[in-house]
């Protein structure tokens, strides 16, 4: 009536009734082939090579074109590196909220280039000097306007590092046309904020 009861072996378990593939994760491991074949499906890459190539060509092109779109709307977060930073946003409006003689080098370069088509020795020595003069003058404007950032930037950044590169940046800014500028200009000559867009 005492007796201990001795317990019932429990039944074995096989190993066709356990997977050892589910009882980790609870799914089965996909094969090489089978997650290949999911990753396509998920960026929808087509089976032909040549469509496969021409997709990605496009998705390429589009995300430039949304990159570029971003840039131009002066959104901080499409910034290529080498405009990113508050020293470099200072350089960038420093330069655009003046005007520079720079910012007209190309279309002298390119009156100077069409007017030495004329065989004209008088006329040619005329441009030359017009020439070296202008660039003598844009040379001189631009070197103090870069004095002057300099000089600005000094008092707030102090440690080189700091402005390291930031004087060719906005050298390299002061020659290209201002509606051309990218990221676009938030201040206009005289420094008035530039006003948004309205559609």
């Amino acid at each position: 009536m005492f007796k201990r009861r001795t317990p019932e072996p429990e039944a074995p378990v096989s190993e066709a009734t356990v997977d050892p593939s589910r009882a980790a994760k609870g799914r089965p491991t996909p094969s090489r082939k089978e997650a290949e074949a999911a990753r396509r499906h998920a960026i929808k890459v087509p089976a032909d090579p040549k469509a496969a190539r021409r997709a990605a060509r496009e998705r390429d092109r589009a995300a430039r074109v949304a990159a570029r779109a971003a840039l131009a709307a002066g959104d901080e977060r499409a910034l290529p590196a080498r405009d990113r930073g508050p020293v470099r946003a200072f350089a960038r409006d420093f330069v655009d909220s003046r005007r520079t003689l720079a910012e007209f080098f190309i279309i002298l370069a390119v009156v100077v280039l069409v007017l030495n088509f004329i065989r004209l020795p008088g006329l040619q020595a005329f441009v030359t000097l017009i020439w070296f003069v202008m660039t003598a003058v844009i040379v001189i404007d631009t070197a103090i306007l870069l004095f002057r950032m300099s000089r600005a930037m000094k008092a707030q950044w102090p440690d080189p590092k700091d402005r390291k590169g930031t004087l060719l940046y906005a050298g390299m800014r002061c020659l290209q046309f201002r509606r051309l500028r990218l990221p676009p200009p938030r201040f206009r000559p005289g420094g008035r904020p530039v006003e948004p867009r309205t559609r």
